[in-house]
């Protein structure tokens, strides 16, 4: 892990021209100002001042001036640099001119909420799954919702034609320090899946917060657009993102009560889900992808079946695979959410419901509970929610129900 002084000796020594000090906004939307080296020193100690009011989610705040203060554990060097000299990026802090911590930082909500579970001897690791298409660009360079291919689940060559873009993301991600576990061709014509080995929370988000970067990038150099959105055609299966939690209790010696700290935390997640997709299905488009292909919709569980909301593999201890959160989200905002759901089942001790092994795609009626089916239920749960009006700024919770409109 880089520490201050790390950062810079590497940008005295190593002919840094450009450092890259990159943000999120309450969406999880990326935003970045490049600074030279000799700015460096100014970063660390005081921060570097943004636009507040020109920020999307973060207007009419008390203060116009915000200031960015760059993380140094989270120092990468950028596979893509200048002719004479290299790029560097770190993720920023976001404070008040006194220093402040900024209400609606969401990273800084993300640490938060790890510091509740530490403080409950609760350690989570977390991963993510992420579902994209790949469409052509015709012949001027103009977008098109051609897909790079007709492949289907596990495809290879010919009918897999993004064999080489995944391994060109995945060795880009390597150079930046990410962690990519697999790729390979999902269901959809073009359609692709990138997964993460399993990491701290705080640094999960960071990966999955950089990713479509990265894969937008590389995609246009070669003369593609990366599509994250959650249903892309109409006729094929959408893009989900899938987040895995892994959940160990750090006070108990008996694996039958870390199991029961899962049990509940899982729990936990399960009953505020409807209050929470708000911010995992954040759009419009998110509802037309839940319930079909396999995306959940109704609130369930099962050890086998990966057409319900929650999967426990059975390979694995104590981690469960949500499944109805979509790219459109910002992980940082979710991450903090179902920890703080997860806390909230551990702290009441809920009991988890016995798991549903029936194949409920499309069969919504059959399940005691389901998800909301459009934003304006989402909107409503969301404004009824104890746990959101908890952890999450008013102000931030009004902005994601105003989307509904656009």
């Amino acid at each position: 892990m880089y520490t201050v002084d790390d950062v810079r000796k590497f940008a005295e020594q190593e002919d840094v021209r450009f450092i890259r000090l990159t943000f999120f906004d309450i969406y999880g939307h990326q935003k970045n100002i490049s600074i030279l080296p000799d700015q460096l020193e100014r970063a660390f100690a005081r921060g570097i001042a943004i636009d507040a009011f020109a920020v999307g989610g973060f207007e009419n705040e008390r203060h116009g001036d915000l200031y960015l203060k760059p993380d140094p554990s989270t120092f990468t060097i950028l596979p893509w640099r200048s002719v004479d000299g290299s790029v560097v990026l770190m993720i920023c802090s976001l404070v008040y001119p006194d220093g402040t911590p900024f209400e609606k930082d969401m990273r800084a909500r993300l640490k938060q909420a790890v510091q509740d579970a530490a403080g409950m001897g609760i350690s989570l690791r977390m991963s993510t799954e992420f579902e994209f298409y790949l469409f052509r660009d015709d012949e001027k360079g103009r977008p098109t919702c051609e897909p790079l291919d007709t492949g289907g689940y596990l495809d290879v060559s010919p009918l897999d034609h993004g064999e080489n873009i995944r391994r060109e993301i995945c060795f880009t991600l390597a150079e930046m320090g990410m962690q990519p576990q697999a790729s390979y061709h999902q269901c959809g014509p073009g359609q692709n899946e990138v997964d993460f080995h399993a990491s701290s929370p705080v640094r999960a988000a960071d990966e999955a917060s950089l990713f479509k970067w990265v894969v937008r990038t590389v995609a246009s150099t070669n003369g593609l657009r990366a599509d994250f959105s959650p249903r892309p055609l109409p006729e094929e299966p959408g893009n989900g993102l899938h987040v895995n939690i892994q959940v160990e209790s750090e006070d108990f010696l008996n694996p039958i009560d870390e199991n029961a700290v899962f049990c509940s935390f899982m729990a936990g997640v399960l009953v505020h889900i409807r209050e929470l997709c708000l911010f995992t299905n954040p759009t419009p488009a998110s509802y037309l992808r839940l319930g079909r292909r396999k995306a959940p919709a109704c609130i369930s569980w099962s050890n086998v079946n990966r057409s319900l909301l929650v999967r426990v593999p059975s390979d694995h201890v104590n981690r469960m695979e949500l499944r109805n959160p979509d790219c459109t989200t910002s992980p940082y905002l979710v991450f903090m959410l179902l920890i703080q759901a997860g806390l909230d089942g551990v702290r009441n001790s809920m009991t988890l419901p016995d798991p549903c092994d029936m194949d409920l795609s499309g069969l919504q009626d059959r399940c005691l509970a389901s998800l909301p089916a459009s934003m304006e239920e989402s909107i409503e749960a969301a404004l009824g929610s104890g746990l959101v009006k908890l952890h999450v700024p008013a102000s931030v919770t009004a902005a994601y129900a105003a989307r509904e409109q656009e």
